[in-house]
């Protein structure tokens, strides 16, 4: 009996050693639970801090709608050419060059001499018809002489015709003496009209031999090839000993007072904007000065395939622009003060232009209506005023209704929102 109730004792004990220990486990966990949730709570925030759900918000760059000098261009690229090629052809047909004056690019006054050609020829031809003219003057000196005689015959033969007819009347002549007569007086006066004909005929010979005299004078002032008109020398044909031809290549070929312009060709949508007079600057091709010009005349048609009009824009030849260079032209059309921003703070759909307005931190999509751009901004003609708020990057984070943070924009976010420089990230327009 005394060995059964120790036995049933230890059991007893170890049961409650157990119980224990757990109890004092349960109470070791709680009190690690207690501590960690007094760590994890937040502690109440200091005074002028901000609240939690304001720094929750993206910081988005903004800018504000204002007031700049725009100003609407049209680029255009042609060719440079002369405004008026004047081209110089001898104007006496087989003779030869004898010497030549200029050079190409040689600056030619009105009425210069450019070449010379040979005169031989003429000057010889020149002495047969003055000869031929003395001989018609002796000729017509000669027939006055007819005429003369011939007014003394007639005169001679109208006193017997008188005579005959008085002598009839009385009795003595017969009517076939007064009929003889009557006929010599008509011969007579037929040979004086015809010696007075034979007189205009001799002053005829005279008038073709001066005609012809004053042609080779023509003719031999023309062996002097003469340019019409001042300007630069940009072609010649023309070779010593070398057979002139009217109806060939021209001997020269003059740009008239230099003068050169940008022909270029515009679309048929940006040739209705340029006006005769607007202002342009003229880039050529391979030089890195401005030309100052103005647009001279704008083509009435356009070409119905590739749909081009012509424009022409007189530039100045002294800058070192030449015939036949490439150029580029920025044909002022308007100029303004108005309103504007940035290219990249303007969405472009199908129902048109918006932006993303900021209002007291809630973005609002607006219609707008645009205009001009100009280095890298736009025109804002309707739907904003100055001074409002727009978030400086339309498209990429925001939509209608989202509340933001706005920060303002900084120079470099501007430029980079006008395309002025590369773009930064898009990460830096958001803050966390």
């Amino acid at each position: 009996m005394a060995r059964r109730t120790t036995f049933d004792r230890r059991p007893k004990s170890a049961l409650l050693s157990a119980t224990v220990a757990i109890l004092l486990a349960t109470a070791s966990l709680a009190g690690l639970n207690a501590q960690a949730q007094a760590q994890e709570k937040p502690a109440p925030p200091a005074t002028g801090a901000a609240q939690p759900n304001e720094t929750r918000l993206p910081a988005i760059v903004v800018t504000d709608v204002v007031k700049r000098h725009m100003t609407d261009r049209v680029i255009a690229s042609g060719t440079v050419k002369p405004v008026d090629e004047v081209y110089i052809q001898p104007l006496v047909d087989g003779l030869s060059v004898k010497a030549l004056n200029v050079d190409i690019g040689s600056e030619v006054a009105a009425n210069s001499v450019l070449a010379t050609l040979t005169d031989d020829a003429l000057v010889l031809q020149k002495s047969q018809y003055q000869a031929n003219r003395a001989k018609a003057e002796a000729n017509v000196a000669q027939y006055r002489a007819q005429v003369v005689e011939a007014e003394a015959n007639l005169d001679d033969a109208r006193r017997q015709r008188d005579r005959a007819q008085k002598l009839s009347e009385s009795g003595t002549n017969t009517q076939s003496q007064v009929e003889t007569a009557s006929a010599q007086f008509e011969v007579a006066q037929a040979r004086l009209n015809a010696a007075r004909q034979t007189v205009s005929v001799g002053e005829s010979d005279v008038k073709v031999a001066d005609a012809q005299i004053a042609d080779t004078d023509l003719k031999l002032a023309r062996t002097a090839v003469k340019t019409p008109v001042a300007g630069i020398v940009s072609d010649k044909n023309a070779r010593v000993g070398a057979i002139a031809n009217g109806s060939g290549d021209p001997l020269f070929t003059v740009i008239r007072d230099g003068a050169i312009e940008l022909v270029a060709d515009l679309s048929e949508t940006d040739i209705q904007k340029v006006r005769v007079g607007q202002r342009a600057t003229v880039s050529v091709a391979g030089g890195s000065i401005r030309i100052e010009g103005k647009v001279r005349l704008v083509s009435p048609t356009v070409d119905a395939t590739t749909r081009l009009g012509a424009v022409h824009v007189v530039i100045d030849d002294d800058t070192g622009a030449r015939a036949g260079m490439f150029a580029t032209a920025e044909i002022i059309v308007q100029e303004k003060d108005t309103l504007a921003l940035p290219l990249a703070a303007v969405t472009t759909g199908e129902k048109g232009s918006s932006a993303r307005k900021v209002e007291n931190g809630t973005v609002r999509q607006v219609a707008i209506r645009t205009g001009i751009e100009d280095a890298g901004y736009v025109e804002i003609a309707q739907g904003l005023v100055a001074g409002d708020k727009v978030v400086a990057k339309a498209g990429a984070f925001v939509r209608d209704g989202d509340h933001i943070r706005p920060v303002a924009a900084k120079p470099a976010d501007l430029a980079s929102a006008a395309g002025t420089q590369p773009a930064t990230p898009a990460t830096s327009n958001v803050g966390n």
